[in-house]
């Protein structure tokens, strides 16, 4: 089964119609690539991208925890019948502190509090796609599925998605509650679910949505073997920035910026583009603090490859091997997608 694009820079994730491009907020809090302006400057923000034609916003209580969705939630009310907005579940988070008091939780009764609480923050009376944000191994996903289903029969929740999971565990889930769309890592810096994830999603006609789809900003060609990163920066801890591995995943910068001068454009829009050339129902949802790059980003809609190009772009990507994992060991830990065999 597949699933089609529709006009006019819109894409279907499954049943769910969104813009092509949607809009990442974790960075939005400050507290994963360090401080952003203010808080009224992300409101204003997510209310420009809204008038740039994005319509699919993404956050997830674990984000602050809570002050994400706050922001979402604020920013959106006003034109909350015209956007989808996608959450993410599966954290011990103390609902009066928001502090995390444990790690995975996914047992129904906590999946139930969670959206109560999401939907509070986020100002409206159904959550359009939820998410389990990382696989509970304590909580048989048909339990987690079951539960969405009921929440979905009572119009809390519009559509259910997972987010890192394995393909076993997309096929149980979509078994009992059929899923809208996988949210995983990927970008040129990362293409694990190609190996398996992709091809299952075209199979049973999911969507997929791309986190770090610009490889936490490794393909934009900002990050170098010289840079230093702000205190409170989560990207430090990431195995593939370290000084010596960037070093050798310059090669992907470089073939970035070579292309950006033959387009006329920048390597972020060619990293974009390539991603949203790879498949109709395939939706990148970078996370920017700065308008310049919310821009940007969104002008990459507007890049386009021929047959040849997209397959000589693809050719020179994959003779370069990327070294350095992409998470850190424990957040590594808690995906179910495995790298693939090295191309190059």
């Amino acid at each position: 089964m597949t699933v089609s694009t529709t006009v006019s820079g819109r894409r279907m994730l499954g049943s769910l119609e969104v813009s092509a491009t949607g809009l990442g907020t974790q960075t939005m809090t400050g507290d994963l690539y360090g401080p952003v302006t203010s808080r009224a400057d992300m409101v204003s923000l997510i209310r420009t991208a809204t008038g740039q034609g994005v319509t699919f916003f993404d956050t997830a209580e674990a984000y602050g925890p809570f002050e994400s969705e706050r922001i979402v939630g604020e920013a959106l009310e006003p034109v909350r019948d015209e956007v989808v907005i996608a959450s993410k579940f599966g954290w011990d988070i103390d609902p009066a502190t928001g502090q995390r008091t444990g790690g995975l939780n996914s047992r129904p009764e906590s999946i139930r509090a969670a959206v109560e609480g999401m939907l509070a923050r986020l100002r409206t009376d159904r959550i359009d796609l939820l998410y389990q944000h990382r696989v509970d191994p304590a909580v048989p996903i048909e339990d987690v599925a079951g539960t969405v289903g009921e929440l979905i029969a009572e119009g809390k929740v519009l559509h259910f998605g997972l987010s890192e999971p394995g393909v076993e565990t997309i096929r149980r889930a979509h078994a009992v509650q059929p899923l809208t769309a996988i949210q995983n890592e990927y970008s040129m810096a990362w293409r694990g679910p190609e190996a398996q994830v992709l091809p299952l999603c075209e199979e049973l006609g999911i969507g997929f949505v791309c986190w770090a789809p610009l490889g936490m900003g490794l393909t934009t060609g900002e990050i170098t073997p010289f840079t230093r990163f702000t205190e409170g920066d989560f990207r430090p801890m990431v195995p593939r920035n370290s000084p010596e591995n960037l070093e050798a995943n310059m090669a992907l910068v470089q073939l970035l910026q070579d292309w950006a001068v033959r387009k006329g454009v920048t390597p972020a829009q060619i990293s974009l583009a390539w991603l949203l050339a790879q498949r109709p129902w395939i939706v990148p949802i970078p996370s920017t603090t700065r308008l310049p790059h919310l821009l940007e980003t969104l002008g990459a809609e507007e890049v386009t490859f021929s047959p040849a190009e997209l397959t000589e772009l693809t050719t020179a990507l994959e003779a370069i091997m990327i070294r350095g994992d992409r998470l850190p060991g424990p957040a590594l830990a808690m995906t179910g997608v495995e790298a693939p065999t090295p191309m190059g």
